[in-house]
């Protein structure tokens, strides 16, 4: 019995680095893959079912979390991370043939783009306007339109490379050689991904209450259970001013009994948690685990507290290099 063909959708349209991103899932480059105009575009055809998954954009190493995303997977009928992928990130400036440098006065192209060559434009094409685009792609292709109100466009070089329309007018125009951008499988809620032994764990924890030593109560969830944060981001929840929740990645799984006991702590604190997923870091880093919250150390101790509960003599162990006392 065959599979049923799988659909993907990403931020389109074609040619973004959502796409390059996209076409590293294996099975990709065979599945039909449908562009979306934007993120909750792309999102809502995974809720209602008309894809499978979903590639979005999520972190990039010079402008952050992208905000995007991380309100549309905050809020609304839940969804899963189900993979990550990294993409180095390099920008050319496209326009149409016969346009100089010197004609430029406008450039469009998705805002994290603008952030991360704004320096380079400052320094060549001073005082030109931004005009924002809903993609890399969408703001190039926008140039092969009868009337553009704008010269140029900041893209990736695959789009150039493929519209012939296109003149490129600079190459690596990034400000930061070594951007990369950080991106997510994401599907409806189903059968988690296997621990690998170098996962991450995403999720959304609304502050339950402005006071002191609220936010100080969510991190100790994870620093008691020696649970390293390697993204936190606050976010208003749009329900009044001065209510955030907050956009977590953890190192580890919840399979991982220190990451489970972390988000039962969570939950305890703040019932409005969102699980996002747990999944395998793009970078395979295995996260450090010191060895009193290893799951035999957790096993261990739940095995002494049902002892005690069940009547029965426990005796303490020995700790390496302490003697007993008379």
């Amino acid at each position: 019995m065959q599979a049923s063909p799988v659909t993907y959708t990403f931020l389109g349209p074609e040619g973004t680095f959502t796409e390059a991103a996209l076409m590293q899932v294996p099975g990709a480059a065979e599945a039909t893959r449908i562009p979306a105009s934007n993120v909750n575009a792309a999102l809502d055809k995974v809720r209602e079912g008309s894809a499978d998954a979903a590639m979005v954009p999520i972190e990039n190493s010079v402008e952050g979390g992208v905000t995007a995303t991380l309100d549309a997977i905050a809020s609304g009928q839940e969804l899963r991370i189900m993979r990550e992928v990294l993409v180095p990130i390099s920008f050319v400036l496209v326009a149409r043939p016969g346009v100089a440098i010197s004609e430029i006065r406008r450039i469009s192209t998705h805002g994290h783009a603008w952030a991360q060559c704004r320096l380079w434009v400052d320094q060549n094409i001073p005082g030109a306007e931004y005009v924002p685009g809903s993609s890399t792609a969408a703001s190039a292709m926008g140039l092969l339109e009868n009337d553009p109100h704008y010269e140029a466009a900041i893209c990736a070089p695959i789009v150039a490379q493929e519209q012939p329309g296109l003149n490129v007018l600079a190459e690596n125009i990034g400000d930061n050689p070594g951007a990369v951008t950080r991106f997510v499988l994401v599907s409806r809620p189903g059968v988690l991904p296997d621990r690998t032994g170098a996962d991450k764990t995403t999720v959304v924890v609304p502050l339950p209450e402005d006071r002191p030593g609220a936010l100080m109560e969510i991190l100790d969830q994870f620093a008691t259970r020696g649970v390293n944060l390697s993204r936190i981001e606050s976010r208003p929840t749009g329900q009044y001013l001065g209510h955030y929740f907050f956009s977590i990645d953890a190192d580890g799984h919840i399979g991982d009994a220190r990451v489970a006991d972390a988000l039962a702590g969570l939950h305890r604190i703040s019932p409005a948690t969102r699980f996002l997923g747990s999944y395998g870091r793009a970078d395979a880093q295995s996260a450090f685990v010191a060895p009193h919250t290893s799951d035999d150390a957790f096993r261990a101790a739940h095995e002494w507290v049902g002892a005690i509960l069940q009547g029965e003599s426990v005796a303490p162990e020995s700790v390496s290099g302490a003697s007993p006392t008379a």
